[in-house]
């Protein structure tokens, strides 16, 4: 009974709590535990269970995406034959049951019973944020609120400070800025693949009293090993839902050149023509070369080329040449040892294709002439060895008739005389 008169004298939850710790504890300390005790696991939980009622409507808060879609749902279990109202944070009436109230496309009724009224709003603004209200309206009218969270979505960023190229082994200074962001965003920096730890973060409120500006800073040293390195910025805020916003610029370093020599023809002879030419490299790029031989007083040549000439080749141009190249970031001097090697008969085109020719002659005359000694051989091997009918039978014959009459039918009794070539 005390319990229950001292609960009915307080109307906050936070008083009844109170009220039952102390009315449970006997000490002040005891009385502190007991209402955290309470407080904790039992006071709330059992107050909500009490203050329930089949007519007392519930609903739950939303957080939604600027530009998004949200849904508010409100259930009572008992309407005790009364209609559900959802009014916005204005108290402005959206819907009574199944009617509509305020003209406002974007407001939709999705569902409407006796137990449920749902509604939707599409093309959410920072404005339509807040507390919405779905009453039932018995004896008494019963509430329960709604709170409408809207995100605001952060910009893509921008990187500024890069606009001017940085010399090499200075500070680069870097400022990365998003607006927008509801609630304020976070912002990370990249060098390539590797983190940058920022030195600073600011927090401005936008104008319109809802959105945030954030800005971010980060310093490094860098060398000429940056130039053209890649610098990202990127936001990471709820509303983007798994995705990231990210600006990548390029760093521009200015660094001190370097250069070398290279010869064409690599080895170079007398009487030759050559070319030394001086390959500057740097950013920015050398624009004046100066040419010098050591020994010599005065330069060979100052100018923007960076080639060096020898029309013709002499033994006396052998010696050590200088090739200073200089770029508005200084200059770096390269070195090359020319020596002239004696010159070498090389044929000429002529000449290789007379003795090509000549060489096919001389080809074509061996072929005749082995082909005319074995001609030869063979004629001398055969001569006299193939007699006529005539011949044969004139050998035994006293005259001519007889000579005939003996090569004709006397030939099966001579001797016939055979030779076989191997």
């Amino acid at each position: 009974l005390r319990l229950l008169a001292a609960l009915a004298a307080c109307s906050h939850t936070s008083c009844r709590c109170g009220t039952l710790g102390r009315v449970l504890g006997r000490t002040a300390r005891e009385r502190w535990w007991k209402r955290r005790a309470v407080e904790l696991r039992i006071c709330f939980p059992l107050l909500e269970m009490l203050e329930r009622s089949p007519d007392q409507p519930t609903t739950s808060d939303e957080t939604v995406v600027a530009g998004g879609t949200v849904v508010l749902k409100c259930q009572v279990e008992d309407p005790d034959d009364s209609s559900l109202q959802w009014s916005n944070p204005a108290q402005q009436t959206l819907y009574f049951g199944e009617k509509r109230a305020l003209r406002d496309n974007r407001i939709q009724l999705e569902r409407s019973t006796p137990n449920e009224l749902t509604i939707s709003i599409s093309d959410v603004v920072l404005s339509d944020e807040g507390e919405y209200t779905c009453s039932i309206f018995t004896m008494p009218v019963r509430t329960a609120k709604a709170l409408v969270t809207v995100l605001g979505i952060p910009q893509k960023p921008q990187i500024f400070g890069h606009e001017q190229p940085i010399d090499e082994e200075k500070i680069a200074r870097l400022t990365c800025r998003s607006s927008g962001s509801k609630p304020a965003a976070q912002l990370r920096w990249k060098k390539g693949n590797k983190e940058l730890k920022a030195e600073g973060t600011e927090v401005v409120e936008d104008p319109n009293g809802k959105t945030f500006t954030v800005s971010s800073r980060v310093e490094f040293r860098v060398t000429k090993e940056d130039n053209d390195a890649e610098v990202t910025c990127t936001v990471d805020h709820e509303s983007l839902q798994n995705s990231e916003r990210s600006t990548t610029q390029k760093l521009q370093v200015h660094y001190k050149p370097t250069a070398k020599i290279e010869p064409h023809p690599l080895y170079p002879r007398e009487g030759e023509k050559l070319q030394l030419q001086c390959d500057g490299q740097g950013n920015p790029v050398p624009q004046e070369f100066l040419w010098e031989k050591e020994g010599s007083d005065a330069p060979l040549q100052l100018s923007s080329d960076s080639i060096l000439i020898f029309p013709f080749l002499n033994k006396s141009d052998s010696g050590t040449y200088v090739c200073t190249a200089t770029s508005s970031m200084g200059s770096v001097v390269a070195k090359y040892n020319l020596d002239v090697s004696d010159a070498s008969p090389v044929p000429s085109t002529s000449s290789t294709y007379h003795a090509v020719i000549g060489g096919v002659v001389a080809v074509i005359v061996f072929l005749l002439l082995s082909l005319l000694i074995v001609l030869g051989h063979y004629l001398i091997r055969h001569k006299g060895t193939y007699l006529t009918h005539e011949a044969k039978g004139s050998d035994d014959a006293p005259d001519a008739d007889t000579a005939i009459i003996n090569a004709e039918g006397g030939q099966a009794g001579g001797d016939d005389k055979k030779e076989y070539f191997i």
